[in-house]
């Protein structure tokens, strides 16, 4: 896996021992989102982890060896057919900022792409309203897909597989 950033990283497939020290690392990285849209609460941001967790479709971020993140890709049905979820996708606050959410991000949609035409297509996740990360998710090819008037916390968010074909064709980075 090549790295650009100063830092040493490397991904590992989730255990189920990691939910914990995650759901910490959880409440750490969403708090400052969350409580700008009125939405904190200790517990819930903890617990909302432990009930989704899937350690088969999750991957821990190591950076020097040390717990620095997760992100979960896992297959699901979208409304046009078969597509990938991107969850959970976190950085400690010490390692954002620095390009790493990008080199994370690319390699889990370099895994997601390998997969099209054999289940796979499109990725999509949804990010806090007002977040930095949502311009992280841009960049990387993700557009807005809706947003419900009942929700004022998500956005809904879709990178379209031929769409990211496109920008590499043109010489641009995926």
């Amino acid at each position: 896996m090549e790295n650009t950033t100063a830092v040493a990283w490397a991904l590992r497939p989730a255990t189920p021992g990691d939910v914990e020290a995650l759901a910490e690392l959880r409440a750490v990285v969403m708090r400052p989102d969350l409580e700008r849209l009125g939405r904190y609460d200790a517990r819930r941001v903890r617990q909302r982890l432990r009930d989704a967790w899937t350690p088969h479709h999750t991957s821990v971020v190591l950076v020097d060896g040390v717990l620095a993140g997760c992100a979960a890709l896992r297959p699901a049905e979208g409304p046009d057919g078969p597509c990938w979820w991107l969850e959970h996708f976190m950085l400690s606050p010490a390692h954002q900022g620095r390009g790493l959410g990008s080199e994370v991000l690319r390699a889990l949609l370099a895994r997601a792409d390998r997969h099209v035409g054999a289940g796979g297509g499109p990725v999509r996740l949804n990010v806090l309203r007002g977040s930095r990360a949502r311009t992280l998710y841009e960049r990387h090819g993700f557009v807005e897909q809706q947003r419900e008037p009942w929700d004022p916390v998500d956005v809904f968010m879709v990178r379209d597989v031929q769409e990211v074909r496109d920008v590499r064709d043109a010489g641009g980075r995926a």
